[in-house]
Parts: structure tokens; C-alpha cells; sequence
């Protein structure tokens, strides 16, 4: 802007500044929201047209996020039915897990890096746990 308006005043170069920033916004809504606000200088738009952006992109998330807080039976019931398939599934997640610690391998091919056993792993090496 300085070299290409070296005769304009400083003020003008600004605005002149200002309203090419505006016009290279690609976001409609934004540029829109920015020209409303009638900056002065390049500065100002920007930190405008930052803090319009950032505004917008938390207002879409939290959208999503709030909560509504509601005094009726029904949310009390599909809690109550939360808990109870949370408590199932816990439950059956930990059988599952002590199934699996308490049965050995079933690949033959597997050798074993401790005790060169065929058919475990080291993980499950009886030489380890008796010793």
C-alpha cells in the first residue's frame, strides 16, 4: 500500500487497506459481518473478522454439547437402564478377560523365548511363574 499510494496520506492508505482486506474475505458471513463493522484501519479488521470467525466455530460446536435438564420419570428410567447395560457389559467384559488370561495358546507353532516351549509365549510361560 505504501508503494502503491506513496502520495495518499496515511489514513487513507489504511481505509484503502482496510476495504481490500474486506472485499478478499471468501467467507460471506464474515465479510458481510466485517463491512457492517466499518473499520478504519487494516488492524481493526482483522481482529474483527478473527474474533467473528472464532465466535462462529465455537457456537457451531456448542450446539452439540449443551444439555437439557429435564424433571420427568422418563430420563430417571433411561438412566436406571444406562446403569443397568453399563453394569452388564462391565460384567461381561471382566469374564471375558479372566477366560482369556486362564486359556493357553491353541497355536502349536508358537515357541515360547523363555523356555523354547513349543506352543506358548513367554507371557504364559510356566517357567517364569515357578520360578
Amino acid at each position: 500500500m505504501s508503494l502503491a499510494y506513496a502520495e495518499c496520506p496515511l489514513d487513507v492508505r489504511e481505509s484503502l487497506a482496510s476495504q481490500y482486506f474486506v472485499d478478499a474475505i471468501r467467507d460471506e458471513d464474515t465479510q458481510h459481518s466485517t463491512r457492517l463493522m466499518d473499520a478504519k484501519d487494516l488492524k481493526s479488521s482483522l481482529a474483527y473478522s478473527m474474533k467473528y470467525e472464532a465466535a462462529r466455530t465455537v457456537s457451531k460446536t456448542s450446539r452439540h454439547v449443551r444439555s437439557r435438564e429435564t424433571e420427568d420419570h422418563t430420563s430417571r428410567e433411561r438412566d436406571d437402564k444406562f446403569e443397568f447395560f453399563f453394569n452388564r457389559l462391565e460384567k461381561l467384559l471382566n469374564s471375558s478377560v479372566s477366560v482369556r488370561k486362564n486359556t493357553p495358546r491353541q497355536n502349536p507353532n508358537v515357541t515360547c523365548w523363555k523356555c523354547s516351549k513349543k506352543g506358548q509365549v513367554q507371557r504364559e510361560c510356566q517357567a517364569i511363574t515357578s520360578n
